[in-house]
């Protein structure tokens, strides 16, 4: 199947990619490199061939906010036309859509409408990635996808939150008067490898700093909950939601169920690590969500979707990646424990 990724060149994008061609797909990824990284589909472009015909992935550095037009598509592309579509293209982190607020607003919305469009010229699927931050600081626990939410709309996380929702508007009219085959996932906390060392999220955060024996930053008393998925167990779960039989115009949680406080995730990292990193207490974030947790019954029951890794597995893979990146990109790290 010939396969859109938008945002394919960013954390969790990358790993959708490298599936889907090691699934037989012939794949397209755009990214303009807000907040994506060339080296993360490094290792996808260093093994296609010179042959432009014989490619199974293409990258080709766009802005989704810029019109996308069919016919021109194929044209730049050797007459490809997508038969589905991911768009995952946003900045996800805070320290990404705090640094790019209005590029953030538009890409879930102008991008958003941009590549709905595409796939009603080409009779394509599409799954637009949405977030569990469209539930805010949620009233209800865990969170159903018939929750309606608890958001701030002129919050610092607004620019991220709100424009998420109207991405989720903006799909489901799409669904009701074009029948666009689309549907939309709620991602929960995700980590993993190709995350940015500077994210700024609870996991790299964690992970970068007990690598270099820095104290842990928690703000509040860190009691406050989350529950973190495995990038592949996450991939999963998207490629599951766009190509299951009847899923349009449905809405799916995809996330990891096991909730832990923030606390206690800090602790566990620091021990993964082996590091004598010691916790530190500072002003709890605006806005910052009290407890996060999916509620994954519709996915395990219509996708029969759910996590295999465990933390401890994942977060040991993500550990020996992040000391790996550091070490690559010169920053000193202390003696390895024992």
């Amino acid at each position: 199947m010939k396969v859109l990724v938008a945002g394919g060149a960013g954390f969790i994008g990358s790993h959708l990619c490298a599936r889907l061609v090691r699934e037989g797909h012939t794949v397209v990824c755009l990214d303009n490199l807000l907040t994506g990284a060339e080296r993360n589909i490094a290792p996808l472009l260093a093994t296609e061939p010179t042959n432009s015909s014989a490619r199974r992935f293409t990258f080709v550095r766009r802005d989704v906010t810029e019109p996308l037009d069919a016919d021109g598509l194929a044209r730049d592309l050797g007459g490809f036309a997508p038969e589905a579509i991911f768009q995952l293209a946003s900045p996800a982190s805070p320290v990404g859509y705090w640094n790019y607020p209005f590029e953030t607003i538009r890409v879930n919305t102008i991008g958003t409408t941009n590549l709905l469009e595409l796939a009603n010229q080409c009779g394509a699927r599409l799954l637009t990635a949405s977030t569990s931050e469209s539930y805010g600081d949620p009233l209800v626990h865990p969170q159903r996808e018939d929750y309606y939410g608890n958001v701030n709309p002129i919050g610092v996380r607004a620019c991220y939150d709100e424009s998420k929702r109207l991405g989720e508007t903006i799909t489901m009219e799409y669904v009701r008067r074009k029948g666009v085959d689309a549907r939309i996932v709620r991602i929960f906390n995700t980590y993993g490898p190709n995350s940015q060392l500077n994210d700024g999220r609870m996991i790299p955060n964690f992970i970068t700093r007990a690598l270099s024996h820095q104290p842990l930053s928690i703000h509040g008393a860190g009691d406050q909950t989350r529950s973190i998925c495995y990038v592949d167990d996450l991939v999963d779960g998207l490629m599951r939601a766009l190509f299951t039989p009847e899923t349009t115009g449905e809405v799916f949680n995809l996330g990891n169920p096991e909730e832990h406080s923030i606390k206690e995730w800090a602790l566990r990292i620091i021990a993964l690590c082996g590091s004598p990193s010691e916790l530190v207490y500072e002003p709890k974030r605006e806005d910052d969500p009290e407890r996060r947790r999916p509620d994954i019954t519709k996915a395990r029951t219509r996708l029969g979707w759910e996590p295999r890794i465990t933390p401890d597995e994942g977060l040991t893979r993500t550990i020996a990646w992040f000391r790996d990146e550091m070490e690559r990109e010169g920053l000193c790290l202390p003696a390895r424990a024992g």
